[in-house]
């Protein structure tokens, strides 16, 4: 999961929810959905500044539709995690997605070499299940 991105504003530290693109050609200011990625000439903003947001004098605003739900994990997401834990339940080793054996993850180097994670009992693509300390 990728971490919280923030309001641009100064001295903000809310969540952002949308993104402020400005279109000097047209004199307009573009607010809509917050961008997949974080762009250098674009600008963050939360809930309040994007409801409070204005524009220079004979500017245009356009608004479009904000989604300001949080977004949960996926159902790929949650199906993936679900799969890596009912193979470390059967005690196989994990697979990825073609179905062959993933190659456990090297852990700390040891004295004979790279070793696998005692905490890690399987990996299925980015995900790994840990062994529960106790």
């Amino acid at each position: 999961m990728s971490p919280v991105r923030r309001c641009s504003r100064t001295a903000c530290g809310r969540p952002a929810v949308a993104t402020l693109t400005y279109v000097y050609a047209d004199s307009t200011a573009v607010l809509g959905p917050l961008a997949t990625y974080a762009e250098p000439h674009c600008y963050d903003l939360c809930t309040e500044h994007s409801e409070r947001l204005t524009a220079p004098r004979g500017w245009e605003v356009v608004r479009l539709a904000l989604d300001t739900r949080q977004p949960g994990p996926s159902g790929d997401d949650l199906e993936a995690l679900a799969d890596a834990v009912r193979e470390a339940a059967r005690g196989g080793g994990s697979r990825t997605e073609h179905g062959t054996s993933a190659a456990p993850a090297p852990g700390p180097m040891g004295s004979g070499g790279p070793e696998t994670d005692p905490m890690e009992v399987a990996r299925r693509g980015h995900l790994r299940v840990l062994r529960s300390p106790e």
